[in-house]
């Protein structure tokens, strides 16, 4: 399946979440979610936001930011290019 956001909307694949501190082991419900990811796929745009996004940007989002969305047994976070706080790299 192919997603394709629109407007000015991004689809990011979350970081994998760290799964051991120090040799402990960390259960899911307790690990903290990750803050960046890559993203996967970028809107057009508006005409009052254009997009400086692209897929394969690495980027630091908000702890709450997105919309969660499952595809081919992988998540990812479809979000505003807005609530995109930077691009690393």
């Amino acid at each position: 399946m192919n997603i394709k956001p629109l407007a000015d909307r991004v689809l990011v694949e979350p970081a994998p979440a760290e799964k051991t501190v120090g040799g402990i082991i960390i259960p899911d419900t307790s690990k903290e979610k990750p803050l960046h990811g890559k993203v996967v796929a970028v809107g057009n745009g508006t005409k009052d936001e254009q997009m400086i996004l692209k897929a394969g940007d690495e980027v630091l989002y908000g702890k709450y930011s997105g919309t969660e969305v499952e595809l081919d047994g992988k998540t990812y976070l479809i979000m505003r290019q807005s609530d995109v706080l930077a691009i690393v790299g």
